[in-house]
């Protein structure tokens, strides 16, 4: 019997997914220092198109240079040189190669726009990030002639995304960026029409919906990202997504990705309070805890709210709990994230038969307290397992761009070291070329 995992998916518009796994957007930084595409982004996706997947999701294509997630980002501002488009023309090229789609993730990174990027991010309103570290400025508020502005960025970065030749965008509305910042009442405090109500909390999201589908047209695919929860007190809540999912069910939305988090709550990467206020943080539930992937049980509600494809990435490690989501109607493609910074060919092999389990490196990452002595503080701790294991992953993206394998045996405090000092050399190089 084929299993679940290998059927097609033909979505709303009419595109078709070859089968269900998806390769997860994750940060590449791979960007030059004026933030175009490199070769070093079409060998990485070469790769992962090789690989079997029926979806690659590139990391953040931002759609504002100025407030990016980090400082390698591809950026698409404005009108495109003739060598930028072409550069992007060879990206989607290596990233179809196995016949697969390729989806350009478009984002705007707001106040988690890092400080080495630029100290003066924007967002809804003036409240910044309760981090510890100094990494992120003080955001100021956008005026609604810049909120209009965003929404043809987005527009914009997708009508060039489909000329270039990816197959689809995915609109990133999670995670703690600036759509999802907007739905947030914990952060979006603006007292205008883009404030308050969860209507208009959510009514940036449904214009660049809008405005994006105005720009491709009927049959090329649109995706949002979406939090489930932002898992922090007086942040967006299940009950508001579900109510979100129900509005975008009504746009032309051709996939919805569950997920959950932000920078201050990662849930996403299946990680714990990172602020200065832990009694801020709101649990999971002890179902979704216990199933094997993270935002399951919360697809689960929206499933009984929508009708357009849902995708879930985060926490899947074995064949049969792909095949069992799947067979159970809670969600229609599987997002596969990190293993594929350790093994690109992790979905040939799971639709071959090969592999029965994804490999797992997170737990085997983490810092105890043994090692920085009893009375480190925590704050101390939570930054290197944080970051240390995103540098980690995000150093193995590197690697296979530079055309090399993965390094497993690599450190997380030397990962960890070894991440900030490129992000500082890549945000050096993007000053000097500003």
């Amino acid at each position: 019997m084929t299993e679940k995992i290998a059927e097609p998916l033909k979505l709303p518009c009419g595109a078709e997914l070859k089968n269900r796994l998806a390769k997860a957007a994750m940060t590449e930084g791979l960007g030059d220092a004026t933030n175009r595409a490199t070769p070093a982004l079409e060998t990485l996706y070469r790769r992962w198109a090789e690989g079997g997947a029926g979806l690659l999701l590139t990391g953040n294509v931002q759609v504002d240079r100025r407030y990016m997630e980090r400082p390698g980002n591809v950026a698409i501002d404005g009108p495109q040189s003739n060598e930028a488009m072409e550069a992007l023309k060879r990206y989607a090229a290596a990233g179809t190669a196995g016949g697969n789609h390729l989806w350009m993730q478009i984002s705007h990174a707001g106040r988690q726009t890092p400080a080495l990027v630029n100290p003066h991010p924007v967002g809804p309103s003036d409240k910044g990030l309760d981090m510890p570290g100094g990494q992120f400025g003080k955001p100021r508020a956008l005026t609604e002639e810049e909120i209009w502005d965003t929404i043809a960025r987005f527009a914009h970065t997708a009508r060039v995304a489909q000329d270039a030749g990816f197959t689809g965008v995915q609109i990133h509305a999670a995670h703690g960026y600036l759509l999802s910042e907007f739905l947030s009442p914990d952060v979006n405090t603006r007292t205008d029409d883009w404030g308050g109500s969860l209507e208009n909390r959510a009514r940036m999201l449904l214009e660049v919906v809008r405005a994006v589908r105005m720009a491709v047209g009927e049959y090329f695919p649109i995706a949002v990202k979406l939090n489930s929860a932002d898992f922090q007190r007086g942040g967006f809540t299940h009950e508001e997504s579900l109510k979100v999912a129900a509005w975008l069910n009504e746009e032309t939305v051709d996939l919805l990705e569950i997920s959950g988090g932000t920078y201050e709550q990662p849930r996403m990467v299946g990680a714990d309070d990172m602020t200065l206020q832990p009694d801020r943080a709101e649990k999971r539930r002890e179902s979704t805890v216990a199933r094997e992937a993270y935002f399951l049980d919360y697809a689960k509600d929206i499933r009984q709210t929508v009708n357009m494809p849902l995708m879930v990435t985060g926490g899947f490690r074995t064949a049969e709990g792909m095949n069992a989501a799947l067979a159970s109607g809670e969600v229609d493609v599987i997002g596969l994230g990190r293993p594929l910074c350790v093994d690109p060919d992790v979905p040939r092999k799971l639709l071959s038969g090969e592999m029965r389990e994804t490999p797992a490196f997170e737990k085997t990452l983490r810092i105890g307290p043994w090692i920085l002595g009893p009375h480190s503080p925590i704050n101390i701790m939570k930054a290197l397992n944080g970051w240390g294991q995103q540098g980690w992953f995000c150093l193995q993206l590197i690697r296979m761009g530079r055309g090399l394998d993965p390094d497993t045996e690599m450190g997380v405090f030397s990962a960890f070291r070894n991440y900030q000092r490129n992000e500082e050399r890549t945000a050096n190089k993007l000053r000097r070329a500003t």
